[in-house]
């Protein structure tokens, strides 16, 4: 999914064999992510990364765009998937905001939704947790597909027609949808600006009105530009595929934290 990188700042024509090139001779090595393969990555200003993954007897590298979200969400464990080709990794499945324990009036809020996202660090999990052991997460969404980006006049999901201020969030299944990767339809609260240093190119960061809290998503200018798409705007609506990747940020059991 090499595409997804021109979400922070890589455009279609990048040579991504002199990228990987360079992030071998200029990477870091990632933490938690094994002692076999390759795994580096390159931060840039501002929390956002490009990673370089290698596994031994893979042909290919595997270039992804990753961000350290400083927020948490909490979220309730359904099920953890293993990938079958990056043994660090794991696919999270859960409810994003789950009721606390001590807070009968929460469940009735409208704040709980389901969540898919990778993992990044795999290795800091136990061998089992219960189903509904709640963990903290850092995750950020990248763009797969963009359907609509616009005002609320204009919305597009069959979703939201009888509640056109709402959000819509929901995992994508079936055999074909590549994992980690969310259907979404919400509101712009920000944009917040970025340079890649590699490129200089521009790079926004939307920050969208999820219930509970905000979630962090990027965007490709370029796949805008090739559907006719405006760029959005605070109050605006977005609509469209993300695929989620994040790391683990609390929830750990005892015995786990102390790995």
């Amino acid at each position: 999914m090499d595409f997804l990188l021109e979400c922070i700042g890589f455009p279609p024509t990048t040579d991504v064999v002199a990228l990987a090139q360079r992030i071998r001779r200029e990477g870091e090595r990632v933490a938690l992510r094994g002692p076999k393969g390759t795994h580096l990555r390159v931060p840039f200003p501002g929390g956002l990364e490009v990673r370089l993954d290698r596994e031994v007897g893979q042909e290919h590298d595997s270039l992804w765009p990753y961000y350290e979200s400083p927020r948490r969400l909490r979220v309730a464990l359904e099920g953890l998937k293993p990938v079958p080709d990056s043994p660090f990794d794991v696919l999270l499945h859960g409810r994003a905001n789950p009721p606390l324990p001590d807070d009968p009036w929460r469940e009735q809020s409208g704040d709980e939704y389901p969540l898919v996202t990778y993992l990044w660090d795999a290795r800091r999990l136990p061998r089992a947790l219960p189903r509904g052991h709640v963990l903290a997460v850092s995750l950020a969404g990248f763009a797969l597909d963009i359907s609509f980006v616009g005002p609320n006049e204009g919305v597009q999901s069959r979703y939201l027609r009888e509640e056109p201020n709402g959000s819509v969030l929901l995992p994508l299944e079936g055999a074909e949808q590549p994992g980690g990767c969310m259907e979404l339809s919400l509101l712009v609260r920000a944009i917040h600006h970025f340079e890649n240093p590699f490129t200089k190119e521009k790079i926004e960061l939307v920050e969208a009105d999820a219930p509970g809290r905000p979630l962090d998503l990027f965007l490709s200018r370029w796949q805008l530009e090739a559907h006719h798409l405006p760029a959005p705007r605070p109050g605006w609506r977005i609509e469209g595929a993300f695929l989620f990747n994040g790391r683990l940020a609390g929830g750990l059991p005892s015995a786990a934290r102390g790995r």
